[in-house]
């Protein structure tokens, strides 16, 4: 199936392992994979086994913006340049849409291989907030770059793109948590474990977001019992201890078939249950909420800031689907 597919919880929660781990498992399956590291934190390649320098040198989506805006407009009549795009900007006829398996100007720049095990991910990253950006920028800025990427893929059967999200609910500060197909909220067997998991819940309440938890660090039916009085149904799966997981975190991962019988069985749940969205996928609506939240971006700053009247960018006859993704090609 094709499935865009987030990881979100609050720091400190394992959502980065739990990604990580879901990345393995999708690469060890021979499915191809798109993996975006769009925490603040940007730990995903470590996790993904590469050393410091490997992880310090790719290439930072936030900081290649003017060329991934250029690209993607293409010959999109109502945009007149980069410089009118913002975060939000949904695509229209003549703009250029990517699929999970091809080769253009975006992946070459912001991508890079990763090998796992035999099989190999692209890896994308948004960067780190530095130093340089302290009291004048702020994470979304760099996040942007994820939303325009995500507004613009088009992913084919058995393709998938999964994203490390940034902690706790500050994707709500923009559009982003509606553009997946399934959102995986790790949470601990604690009171503050689940209080994203609420927020998550009422705020995604209204727009179909498909959501489901994972508990993480669970030791006992105790935790699991706690978990399920908390969210309900909407616990899917529990994770516990893991020496896989222990060596990984020390720069040793074993090869990932040694990984726990229970915790492969847990992997396997996870792809189940975003596969089974597949058949509920809804394009129409899904460009409904892009233009939603393009609209409210435009408003509340993007016009003031571009210069012009950014609901002018609204293609009212495109819906992005899989035939619009291949008279692209």
């Amino acid at each position: 199936m094709n499935m865009k597919i987030a990881f979100v919880g609050k720091g400190g929660s394992g959502k980065t392992t739990l990604s990580s781990l879901f990345i393995r498992h999708l690469a060890a399956t021979g499915s191809p994979v798109i993996a975006v590291d769009a925490d603040i934190n940007q730990h995903l390649g470590a996790a993904l086994g590469l050393d410091e320098e490997q992880a310090a040198e790719l290439p930072a989506m936030g900081g290649r913006l003017p060329l991934i805006k250029d690209y993607l407009r293409g010959t999109n009549p109502r945009i007149a340049g980069a410089d009118s795009m913002i975060k939000t900007t949904p695509p229209g006829a003549g703009s250029r849409l990517l699929r999970v398996c091809e080769d253009n100007l975006v992946y070459e720049t912001c991508a890079r291989a990763v090998e796992l095990d035999g099989g190999a991910v692209r890896l994308m990253v948004t960067g780190p907030f530095t130093e340089a950006d302290l009291g004048v920028a702020c994470y979304h800025s760099k996040t942007g770059a994820v939303e325009l990427l995500l507004n613009h893929l088009v992913d084919g059967r058995d393709e998938y793109a999964v994203v490390d999200m940034t902690a706790g609910s500050d994707s709500f500060a923009s559009g982003m948590f509606t553009r997946f197909d399934m959102t995986f909220l790790v949470a601990e067997p604690t009171r503050k474990g689940v209080s994203v998991y609420r927020q998550y819940k009422e705020y995604a309440r209204d727009f179909g977001v498909a959501l489901k938890v994972v508990g993480n660090k669970v030791q006992g039916q105790d935790d699991i019992d706690f978990l399920r009085d908390q969210v309900g149904d909407d616990l899917l799966v529990t994770v516990g201890h893991s020496d896989w997981v222990r060596s990984m975190e020390k720069g040793r991962p074993p090869r990932f078939a040694l990984l726990e019988e229970g915790n492969h069985l847990a992997l396997k749940t996870l792809q189940a249950a975003a596969d089974a969205t597949y058949e509920s996928r809804d394009w129409e609506r899904y460009t409904r909420q892009m233009v939603h939240f393009h609209l409210k971006n435009a408003q509340s700053w993007g016009n003031e800031r571009t210069g012009v009247d950014l609901a002018a960018q609204v293609d009212p006859d495109f819906v992005l689907r899989e035939c619009a993704a291949a008279a692209t090609a």
